[in-house]
Parts: C-alpha cells; sequence; structure tokens
C-alpha cells in the first residue's frame, strides 16, 4: 500500500523576514531589492519534512515536505510569465523527487498565470491551489468575527474587495446568502458585473464600485486582491468595522495596524491541523497552524484524492462545499485570529469593541 504523502510550495512574501527564516545570514545582509534581484537565480530549496497528521476520520496519517520556490512576489509579477513557469515547475519537480503524491502551491505560486493549469499540465503529480479551502475558511472566519463583534450577518453590509478574482467572486456568492447588503469592489467594471449576476438573487442587496472607498459603509469587508502594495488605508474603515485580509502581501495598509485600534483586522483565519503535527520549519505560525490553502493539500491527500483539485480561476461553491465537508471531517477547524502577524486575543477584540463605540458617534468618513 503507498504511503500517503504531500509537498507544498512557499516563497517568500515578508521578504527579508521570510529568508531569514531560512538563511538569516543573508536575510541579515542583503537588502530587499538584492533579495529580489538574486531570486531569480536560486534554484528551489529544501525546507522540511511534515509529520504526524493524522486524521480523526479515518487515523490515517500523513508525511509531507514544504519546498520554497525562491521567488518573491515583486519578482514572480516582473519576470516573464514564462520564466515563473519553468521556475514553480522545477520546485514541483523537486515535490515529485520527494514522493509527494499530491503538490500544493502557496501564494503567489497558485496565482500567476492561468491560476495553476499550465503547471499542473507540466507536472506528473496532481496540483491543487488550495483556494476552495480558502474561500471556505475566509467566509467562516468572517461569521466568526462577526459573532465575536456582535454584528448579526444576516444584518450586516459586507464589502467582497478582489470581487472578480477567483476567491472573491466564489467568497462573495456565499455571503450574498447570508448578509443583507453586498458591495462588490474590483478594478473593472464588466468584470463586476458578471459577478453581481452570480451574486444576485441569493439574499443580498448587490452593489458594485470601481473605488475602494465604498467599502466605507461597510460592517465586514474581505479583501483579497492580487496588488503588490496596501489598497485599504486608515480612511477606508468605519469604527467597528471588521476586515478578513486573504490577500498575500496583505491588502490592509501597517497604518491601519497603527491608526485605527477601532477596528478588528484579521488575516482569514487560522486552521488547526489535526494530529501532533510538526511542520519542522517556522512560517510565521503557530504549532499545529497551518494556511487554509496548505490545509487543502492535506486533506486531499487523507481523503485519497490525488487528482488535480482547485486549478484554475473558476471555483464553484460546490466545489468549496466539498472540500469544506472533507476538512471537516479529517478534523481541520478553523482556531483564531492573527493581525498583522500576532495572534488576536479576547481582550483586544473586546477593546476594538468599546472604542468603537465611542468613536463611531463623531466619526465621518474622509474620500479617498
Amino acid at each position: 500500500m503507498m504511503e500517503d504523502t504531500f509537498a507544498f510550495i512557499i516563497h517568500p512574501i515578508d521578504i527579508k523576514k521570510d529568508v531569514s527564516r531560512k538563511f538569516p545570514v543573508l536575510g541579515k545582509i542583503l537588502s530587499e531589492g538584492q533579495i529580489n534581484f538574486f531570486s531569480r537565480f536560486f534554484p528551489p530549496v529544501y525546507l522540511s519534512e511534515v509529520s504526524g497528521i493524522r486524521s480523526i476520520d479515518t487515523g490515517k496519517e500523513l508525511r509531507g515536505w514544504l519546498i520554497a520556490c525562491p521567488f518573491t512576489p515583486p519578482t514572480m509579477m516582473r519576470v516573464p510569465v514564462e520564466t515563473a513557469y519553468n521556475k514553480i515547475v522545477a520546485t514541483g519537480r523537486m515535490a515529485e523527487e520527494l514522493g509527494a503524491r499530491i503538490l500544493g502551491l502557496g501564494a503567489y505560486t497558485s496565482v500567476v498565470g492561468d491560476a495553476g493549469l499550465t503547471i499542473a499540465n507540466r507536472l506528473d503529480v496532481p496540483v491543487t491551489t488550495g483556494d476552495s479551502y480558502t474561500i471556505v475558511m475566509a467566509v467562516e472566519a468572517v461569521r466568526e468575527a462577526a459573532r465575536v463583534m456582535n454584528i448579526p450577518m444576516h444584518e450586516a453590509k459586507v464589502a467582497v474587495v478582489g470581487a472578480t478574482g477567483a476567491i472573491g467572486k466564489t467568497c462573495a456568492q456565499l455571503i450574498a446568502g447570508e448578509s443583507a447588503e453586498l458591495t462588490l469592489v474590483g478594478r473593472r467594471q464588466d468584470a463586476l458585473e458578471a459577478v453581481r449576476e452570480l451574486c444576485e438573487g441569493r439574499g443580498a442587496t448587490v452593489r458594485t464600485s470601481t473605488a475602494v472607498s465604498a467599502i466605507y459603509e461597510a460592517d465586514l469587508i474581505l479583501t483579497v486582491t492580487s496588488a503588490l502594495d496596501a489598497v485599504i488605508e486608515p480612511q477606508h474603515l468605519k469604527p467597528g468595522a471588521v476586515v478578513c485580509d486573504v490577500a498575500r502581501p496583505r491588502d490592509v495598509s501597517a497604518q491601519v495596524a497603527a491608526e485605527r485600534d477601532d477596528v478588528l483586522v484579521i488575516e482569514g483565519g487560522m486552521v488547526e491541523v489535526p494530529g501532533p503535527v510538526d511542520f519542522g520549519f517556522d512560517f510565521g505560525f503557530p504549532p499545529k497552524m497551518s494556511y487554509a490553502c496548505m490545509a487543502e493539500t492535506m486533506a486531499l491527500a487523507l481523503e485519497g484524492r490525488y487528482e488535480d483539485y482547485t486549478i484554475g480561476k473558476d471555483i464553484s461553491v460546490e466545489q468549496a462545499l466539498e472540500i469544506g465537508e472533507i476538512a471537516s471531517r479529517h478534523g481541520f477547524r478553523l482556531s483564531g485570529f492573527r493581525s498583522f502577524g500576532k495572534e488576536v486575543s479576547a481582550a483586544t477584540i473586546d477593546g476594538v469593541r468599546e472604542r468603537a463605540a465611542r468613536n463611531i458617534k463623531r466619526w465621518a468618513p474622509v474620500a479617498g
């Protein structure tokens, strides 16, 4: 009987900090610009072996590997797409050589070009971007954040920023069935109208806008653009707003953390992995916790679904719900919030609620 195995590709996002996790000296002496430049010439990097993942449904155990594609987000977006494909495929070949039976594409490796289709075609190992479970966990994180902030979801005004992307448009469809008003924000009006059609008739009143300032009235905001720089600034948010930032790099400016202690910003929620898991590498999360895209890859392996799963830019609601059921059955679950790299405590949430209640009385939106 073949061993159940997976591999997952990550890459530097917080560039100097992430490079320092594997190469402390290089991370210290090289500037961000130098790392961006030299990353073009680095080969794929083996990071660690993952052990201890165990299904609560079947008792099946899983072995895996973390591998780094050395390209940073700016490099990945600036080089010709074929260059990016070649580097990701080379990283996938390392996964095949290690014995992985399914490969997950993390962060920008899942965004480049056609969202995994070309990568899957060029590799023998099946591929998933993990975006289906990212959708499920993002929406669940919004629900949970609404609950702890005492915002009734069915009465809420919700905005989805990046609503025309693969993740955004499916999140929007799920949220349209659970909220009162939904604002879709994106760069192209024609693409927004197509998503509006998918969302209408599910319950919410649906609006569209190409301006980020349209999110000011929202109680709950889910943001998932593929921008290299922050798109949400302090003036875009009303007191008491919740922002679930699923994007990597982050969509929410660090200035929000510095200036707005009356809003709650979360990073899409952490997923607790079943079993005494040891990732063998510090990618910035607490023990036993992973990103949802990483968890999708593991859940598919535990299910024995060794096939291309989430690839391309069209993800159906049904597919998202299916992986949500699979992951839940094997023991993956939402577990806590993080904000700008730190865990969010109950005391922090209480403080945000109290300050928001004071500030909303005298707050007015600023254009921009």
